[in-house]
């Protein structure tokens, strides 16, 4: 599994909100590919061992603290159907937080996912994230606030 910049040609592949996890409202697509920085919100495309895209992890910034040294990224993540049960996910996780720790002053990578979604939480463990706890009421999707549980990976345990 790697990691590159997205295309122009992945966004027709890229569409998401195939699960229920992803109702956030109808959004129309975006004609341009994300930014790839690290030091801003952006995603890279997810490609398998035979150089297929296999989706897409994404991030934005979020602070705990009055300062920059508090910030760190969000990540999310979106694999096409036919790449999910075959660990991609896992790994395209642990290589974007490794990214984050290569190439910003980042201390922490956190994910968010909703409590149903059992298969992320498992792939967030097996990428090395820690659940830190439920965040009740904290999502608004499809019509209710969803309650999410908290990942996160310290660049110590990725060490």
């Amino acid at each position: 599994m790697t990691l590159r910049p997205q295309r122009p040609a992945d966004l027709a592949l890229l569409v998401g909100a195939d699960t229920p996890f992803d109702d956030f409202g109808p959004l129309a697509p975006s004609p341009y590919p994300a930014p790839s920085r690290l030091d801003d919100a952006g995603a890279y495309a997810v490609v398998d061992e035979q150089g297929e895209l296999a989706g897409e992890v994404s991030w934005h910034w979020r602070g705990w603290g009055p300062n920059a040294g508090s910030r760190c990224p969000m990540i999310g993540i979106w694999v096409r159907p036919e790449h999910r049960g075959r660990g991609v996910g896992a790994a395209a996780q642990r290589r974007v937080a490794e990214l984050f720790f290569t190439h910003t002053t980042a201390n922490r990578v956190e994910a968010h996912t909703d409590v149903d979604n059992v298969a992320e939480q498992r792939a967030l463990e097996r990428a090395g994230f820690t659940r830190e706890g439920v965040t009740r009421g904290a999502q608004w999707r499809d019509g209710c606030y969803r309650d999410g549980v908290l990942y996160a990976v310290l660049r110590a345990d990725l060490r």
